[in-house]
């Protein structure tokens, strides 16, 4: 009988952890746009924010969890609360970080999480202290460059992590229906495609509405009909003038979407033969 050795595997000189690369990311966002615009409110704001975030995921994830958990989506739901929340005053950065993350062990359904941390955090805030709140507003205007390199690089990362599907059904979907409320409205059609080219949903299409933990998770057909739901939700918060229409869109359409999917899954359950 004769013996053949297998050869081992050739490892990887380099190869990063997928946990790191939407930090990396939102990382990216955060120095383009402060280099190009200086939109966080300030530094220390934003360090409150990602400070609160990290050390509440410590604390809850020993609690429930019993070790001591990743700390890479704490730190992006942080820094998406320093980017995105404006105040004056330094108590919302701490306070919305501290219900994005509590949110992720205190709301959950079969295990599993209802609504992406930062945007039920931001939502939170912006209805119960929209007098001290608001939200991240600033465009790229005229220049596009900044836009284009998180784009070149949020893309790569994004279909990394197989999710660009989200994005981009997202965005085509947010770009027809610019074409239909400037039609309805009688507004430029620029003017309503111009949020879209901002900091804000940068963050919103690479991280928001592509979170693996709170997206549906039977097909990428129904991923895609999801993005475009929030997109067709959001649509109909513009035509209303809602200024935070985004965030509504995704705190209403992504939840309803997991909880149908929950349900369809525990009714498979029930019908499927037992072994």
């Amino acid at each position: 009988m004769t013996s053949h050795a297998v050869a081992a595997p050739t490892p990887r000189r380099f190869s990063l952890d997928n946990r790191y690369l939407a930090p990396i990311l939102i990382t990216l966002v955060l120095v383009v746009g402060q280099l190009s615009f200086g939109f966080l409110e300030s530094w220390t704001r934003t360090a409150l924010a990602i400070g609160t975030s990290i050390l509440v995921e410590l604390v809850l994830g020993r609690v429930f969890g019993g070790a001591w958990p990743h700390l890479a989506s704490a730190y992006v739901s942080g820094i998406s609360v320093g980017i995105l929340v404006r105040s004056p005053e330094f108590w919302p950065y701490a306070l919305c970080s501290a219900i994005s993350i509590t949110s992720k062990y205190l709301i959950r359904v079969d295990g599993r999480h209802l609504w992406n941390p930062s945007n039920l955090g931001i939502v939170a805030m912006l209805v119960l202290a929209s007098d001290t709140v608001a939200s991240l507003s600033v465009q790229w205007g005229n220049n596009l460059l900044p836009m284009l390199v998180v784009w070149f690089f949020g893309s790569i990362i994004i279909s990394r992590l197989g999710r660009f599907h989200i994005t981009l059904t997202y965005v085509a979907s947010f770009l027809a229906f610019s074409v239909l409320r400037a039609y309805l409205t009688g507004n430029p059609w620029p003017a309503e495609v111009a949020p879209i080219t901002g900091p804000m949903y940068q963050l919103f299409i690479f991280f928001m509405i592509t979170d693996p933990k709170t997206t549906v998770r039977s097909s990428k057909r129904a991923q895609v009909a999801v993005a475009f739901l929030v997109a067709a939700a959001e649509a109909v918060f513009r035509l209303f003038r809602v200024i935070h229409a985004p965030y509504y869109a995704l705190f209403l359409v992504g939840p309803a979407a997991n909880l149908l999917e929950i349900l369809y899954n525990r009714r498979a359950q029930r019908l499927s033969p037992e072994k």
